[in-house]
């Protein structure tokens, strides 16, 4: 990788940047829609929030070993993201004229084949990463593609605020453009590696689909009982901590909007809003997270940022119990206050967040980076398949004051978690994924 660029890894961003236009507005918006529309439950619109994380459960790590084996003249990401982006953009914009007609049946198909789309390309460009990033610059790589999705979360909390009020639909309309731009970017300006590029080859989907589902499942096979049998098991301590920690966020992330709504009385599209400034300073802190985990470990980095996270649930829920706004102002003190405390929190979640990835994909070989990807994802995807539902059955029976106490517990578990993994930070001055630090206790 001796021509890596930093200019790249910016580049690269914009996928990110697209993707997380397109999660923030979904999460933030379509909990609402099936709550206010067709009268679901928390407890069902919980089960509804899960169908992207059932197909990245099924699908990712698949398509991380798929992407791995491909080979065409644009390299072995690239055609993923061709045939994914440009439909699930489709089926994004398609969500509010699908609510417009109040079929719960056209609701539910279009969000199913939006899902099935993002799942599509989602593992293959994250993979992108380490394939072009060196292993001692990947937590700084990882950084950059933080802030750029940070910053897309952060236009589609903000900036969807302003649309949303005046017509639910322009969010939609606008962010599946975003995303469809910024995807086009990165297959225009970033080149894949020359070994996995093959001049003159199409991608064969057809042969390369069954000899896949032969090798991966090898694979897969592999890569789990890397998880499960090695004695030492620091690659299932942070799947572990991974699994926890992303029950907790995604918990928050499905119902934050509507604990803003229907607990604090206010707006949707303020509570989004103020989602948006945890997204702020995730993005603002993304890059100095990386380099933080780069100079003082990313085991140590991950649990302050898990210390910091913690505390501000504790504080926020305090908070919420004990003050409600007395207005949607986003200059009422109480909503000022939670915006302050998920300011702080959006850093200790950038710390967490950054350095994760790239401890997971540093306790593998270059040829399976693809599938170990796959394996994050399996972890973080299973954990959002269980944390709406979860928390719904949580709210239907305990009301909305039980959300932050639920994602508190499992970012402490997560803690737990991550003081058994000994591997994943890179020995400083070496260059090679097989350096680890071997205790960082």
């Amino acid at each position: 990788m001796k021509d890596f660029r930093y200019s790249r890894i910016f580049i690269l961003g914009f996928g990110f940047f697209g993707i997380s236009i397109i999660w923030a507005l979904y999460n933030a918006y379509v909990p609402i829609f099936l709550q206010d529309t067709f009268h679901l439950s928390k407890t069902v619109t919980g089960f509804i929030m899960t169908i992207d994380n059932l197909f990245a459960v099924l699908l990712l790590p698949f398509l991380g070993a798929l992407s791995d084996m491909t080979r065409t003249k644009l390299g072995r990401r690239k055609p993923y993201i061709l045939l994914g982006a440009p439909s699930a953009a489709l089926m994004f914009a398609l969500i509010p004229v699908a609510r417009e007609y109040e079929s719960l049946a056209l609701f539910m198909g279009t969000i199913i084949f939006m899902n099935f789309f993002m799942a599509l390309f989602r593992s293959p460009v994250i993979a992108f990463m380490p394939d072009i990033t060196p292993s001692e610059k990947r937590s700084q790589a990882n950084g950059i593609i933080n802030f750029m999705g940070g910053l897309g979360a952060l236009l589609a909390y903000f900036g969807g605020k302003a649309l949303y009020d005046m017509n639910y639909a322009y969010p939609f309309y606008l962010g599946a453009a975003i995303m469809l731009l910024a995807n086009l970017l990165v297959v225009l300006f970033v080149p894949e590696p020359e070994e996995y590029r093959v001049p003159g080859k199409k991608l064969e989907l057809k042969k390369l689909l069954k000899e896949t589902t032969r090798k991966s499942s090898g694979e897969l096979k592999e890569n789990l009982k890397d998880v499960f049998a090695s004695k030492e098991r620091s690659l299932f301590a942070i799947l572990v901590a991974i699994f926890f920690w992303f029950i907790a966020f995604n918990s928050l992330e499905t119902f934050f909007t509507s604990y803003a709504k229907y607990h604090l009385r206010i707006d949707e599209s303020t509570g989004a809003f103020m989602l948006g400034v945890f997204s702020l300073s995730f993005m603002i802190f993304a890059i100095p997270a990386g380099f933080m985990g780069g100079r003082f470990g990313r085991k140590r980095t991950i649990t302050l940022g898990l210390l910091i996270v913690v505390a501000i649930m504790l504080l926020a829920y305090q908070l919420g119990e004990s003050s409600k706004p007395a207005s949607s102002s986003l200059n009422d003190p109480v909503v000022m206050s939670f915006m302050g405390l998920f300011f702080v929190g959006g850093i200790g979640w950038a710390m967490v967040n950054v350095n994760s990835l790239p401890m997971v994909v540093d306790m593998t070989t270059e040829e399976k980076l693809g599938g170990y990807t796959g394996l994050y994802y399996f972890f973080s995807q299973a954990a959002n398949l269980v944390a709406p539902p979860l928390s719904g059955v949580f709210i239907d029976v305990a009301g909305y004051k039980t959300l932050l106490p639920f994602a508190t517990l499992f970012f402490i578990l997560s803690m737990i978690a991550m003081q058994f993994v000994r591997r994943g930070d890179i020995v400083r001055g070496k260059g090679n994924i097989y350096d680890y630090v071997p205790d960082m206790d």
